[in-house]
């Protein structure tokens, strides 16, 4: 009874003053009323009743009663009726429009269409962490809102770090930088959750770890947290953990030295022969299994070869499902290689690591950049210990994988990979891994896209 009458008074507030709803509603019923009573006229019938009867009849006495006069007055009545409507609909929804997403006010029936459109866009799950992913995200939310990302949790540097030693939370770094990428209105949430103080007892701290941080402790679940976000930002797909699980990474070398811990497997000399998770029987969360079951496409990076790609697969389940489930395993190989990581490593390389920790035949096809990088930009690497990925295609076929390139570089201070030449190469290559039976719905699905983009 209470909840039937708190809905009763929802609708009663709708006759609030000053909503500037009212006025514009009752434009397009008198629009409605006028558009009826003109067709009225012009038959000589009744449309709406009594009250349309009594202003026919008066227009007849003024115009008097005769299809050469009713017919016009009629249509000219209709006319006016149907101005009303389409001015009071439209005010009314401007109104409201004004108030809830002043943005895009302007351009509120194209923002409607393109994101009807982009739900029905392919299912993508992506997997990994740092910066690599997220620029993936930033690409792809173009082109689907049905977007999952499947983020490392083994982060233990920085303001995630004191975060995770101070509070017991998961590290929310990662996490946070997909939820910027996904965001529909990215440049206010990456300037929110982007700031980092820089003094007093905050030093070190990001904003948006922060923030995080307060929703996990309020909600008392990582992912409930992660959750509000979502629903404040209006996020253009889904953000999970690979496990809610406290998780340790565990780097073994070649030299048979074992470390503990993602920086100081990073900071560390040497080349890596495996990782591991400790716990080893962490879990993965049920909707991410879930997405990757309804996947049309499985993106692995780009990212940290060892630090933010592998330690989602090693999450016991996770990748047992992947390998299960018939769909697409792309790989995205870096475009730099990491000191202290994958030093000297070509394409196939990134390659083979992810075979040897989860056994052959499980990606079907892996993405390198081709892009010559310029010499200044190589030398700056160079004085770090990085290099350009060198590609190898023969080899990489060799291991059973399709090999496909193409220019995805975009140079600055560093080198990363331009979200909208990967976005669009990913969305290609989908339609190529895909059996041609489940073609034609994707490249319709592509096509009207490309087709809104242009126009707008």
């Amino acid at each position: 009874m209470k909840e039937k009458w708190s809905r009763s008074g929802g609708y009663i507030k709708w006759l609030y003053p000053n909503l500037k709803i009212k006025r514009w509603f009752m434009l397009a019923v008198v629009g409605i009323f006028l558009f009826a009573t003109g067709f009225a006229v012009m038959n000589d019938g009744v449309a709406l009743g009594y009250l349309e009867l009594q202003f026919r009849e008066i227009v007849y006495r003024i115009t008097g009663n005769t299809a050469r006069v009713a017919i016009p007055v009629g249509f000219f009545i209709s006319g006016i009726g149907v101005i009303a409507i389409i001015l009071g609909f439209k005010k009314m929804l401007q109104s409201m429009i004004t108030v809830l997403l002043p943005d895009i006010e302007g351009r509120i029936v194209d923002v409607i269409y393109t994101r009807r459109h982009l739900r029905r866009g392919p299912r993508i799950v992506v997997i990994g962490g740092g910066t690599g992913l997220s620029a993936l995200l930033h690409g792809l939310k173009e082109y689907t809102f049905n977007l999952t990302a499947i983020v490392t949790v083994a982060d233990d540097g920085g303001s995630s770090g004191m975060l995770r030693q101070e509070m017991g939370i998961l590290p929310p770094g990662d996490v946070r930088n997909c939820l910027v990428a996904l965001a529909d209105r990215e440049n206010i949430m990456e300037d929110l959750f982007s700031y980092r103080f820089e003094t007093g007892t905050l030093k070190g701290h990001s904003l948006g770890n922060l923030l995080l941080a307060g929703l996990i402790d309020i909600f008392g679940d990582f992912q409930k947290g992660i959750e509000q976000v979502s629903k404040v930002f209006a996020l253009r797909g889904n953000v999970y953990p690979s496990t809610l699980e406290q998780v340790v990474l565990v780097g073994n070398k070649v030299n048979g030295q074992s470390i503990r811990g993602e920086t100081a497997i990073r900071e560390s000399g040497g080349k890596i022969k495996r990782v591991n998770l400790e716990p080893a029987d962490c879990r993965p969360l049920p909707e991410a299994l879930l997405a990757i079951e309804e996947a049309d496409l499985i993106v692995l990076g780009p990212g940290s070869l060892y630090t933010s790609v592998l330690p989602n697969l090693l999450v016991k389940g996770l990748s047992e499902k992947i390998r299960e489930v018939k769909v697409p395993c792309l790989y995205v190989c870096n475009v730099m290689t990491e000191k202290g990581e994958t030093d000297d490593f070509t394409a196939s390389d990134h390659l083979r690591a992810i075979l040897d920790h989860c056994g052959s035949n499980f990606v079907d096809a892996l993405l390198a950049n081709k892009q010559e990088i310029s010499s200044a930009v190589l030398k700056l690497y160079a004085e770090e210990g990085a290099s350009q990925v060198k590609t190898d295609p023969l080899v990489v076929e060799g291991l059973g994988v399709r090999y496909f390139e193409a220019d995805l570089a975009s140079e600055g201070y560093t080198v990363r990979h331009d979200s909208a030449r990967l976005a669009r190469e990913i969305i290609k290559l989908l339609f190529r891994l895909k059996p041609m039976g489940e073609r034609i719905a994707l490249v319709d699905t592509y096509l009207l896209h490309r087709k809104i983009r242009r126009k707008s």
